[in-house]
């Protein structure tokens, strides 16, 4: 049962995915072209999510949407666990001075609300989808980095490394051939749980106007261009708002799949 439900959820995500790669093929509409004689009409056979103030099909911008959301999105979890993980990595095996430094600047990080302080830090670079990934990345990488040093710590001194050691292993083949292979999994577990919060992240940057910018079709921007329109045309903020739901839900089930895959602990406690 559970390799069937990572078999589906797999494919849930790598459909999204790829809906996002190759999303200006899939657009029933221009998603830019205005047509002002059909704006606000409601979902129909035609325009199956509606269309908004400048007539523009609303499923098309929702699929072109995708391909910055999700793409930023998966853009964005890779390069935190990266470098979060290799600076982990670091301050765990070398220890002293290096492990002091960092473990102090990623309690600084942690030290303020993580939206609050990329709001801050997205509001000095200025909007854009690319200033709102470099602002979540600067505050998001401790969590990697603290994963990833208490691994290291709790490895590194082990008898298999200890042997290696004595082999004649310097430190970056200990670290290539038995810390990282042995880190890896929560690593990923944690990259893939946290694909969804990412993904709320940037689209609450979007919608408070420090993200994607007009006319660019991003989902969080897209909600709060329509959020005026709520209660009168509500397909404009709602379609963007579903896409941004079934989204999360999958990735975050795929990635609950994958702990489960990954961590035996976790299947003893179910």
């Amino acid at each position: 049962m559970k390799k069937k439900k990572l078999i589906v959820f797999a494919f849930l995500a790598l459909l999204i995915v790829l809906v996002a790669i190759f999303a200006k093929w899939l657009c029933p509409y221009d998603p830019y072209e205005q047509d002002l004689s059909a704006s606000y009409q409601a979902p129909s056979f035609i325009h199956v999510m509606g269309t908004d103030a400048y007539g523009r099909d609303m499923f098309s911008r929702v699929i072109i949407g995708g391909q910055v959301s999700i793409l930023a999105t998966l853009l964005l979890v890779g390069i935190i666990s990266i470098s979060g993980t290799c600076i982990g990595i670091i301050s765990g095996f070398f220890g002293g001075t290096v492990d002091m430094i960092v473990m102090r600047i990623s309690d600084l990080c942690l030290a303020f609300p993580g939206l609050v302080f990329a709001l801050a830090v997205a509001a000095i670079l200025g909007g854009g989808v690319w200033n709102a990934v470099v602002a979540l990345a600067l505050i998001s990488w401790p969590k990697y980095s603290r994963v990833a040093r208490g691994l290291t710590l709790s490895i590194k001194d082990s008898t298999y490394v200890a042997a290696a050691r004595l082999a004649g292993d310097n430190s970056f083949q200990l670290i290539g051939r038995h810390i990282l292979p042995n880190i890896i999994g929560p690593i990923l577990v944690t990259a893939m749980l946290d694909i969804g919060t990412m993904m709320m992240e940037l689209a609450g940057l979007s919608f408070l106007g420090l993200g994607a910018q007009p006319p660019v079709a991003e989902w969080g921007s897209m909600m709060s261009n329509g959020r005026s329109m709520l209660q009168t045309y509500p397909w404009v903020v709602l379609s963007p708002g579903i896409a941004i739901f079934i989204s999360v839900v999958i990735f975050n089930l795929f990635g609950d799949t994958v702990r489960d895959a990954i961590d035996p602990k976790s299947n003893r406690t179910k």
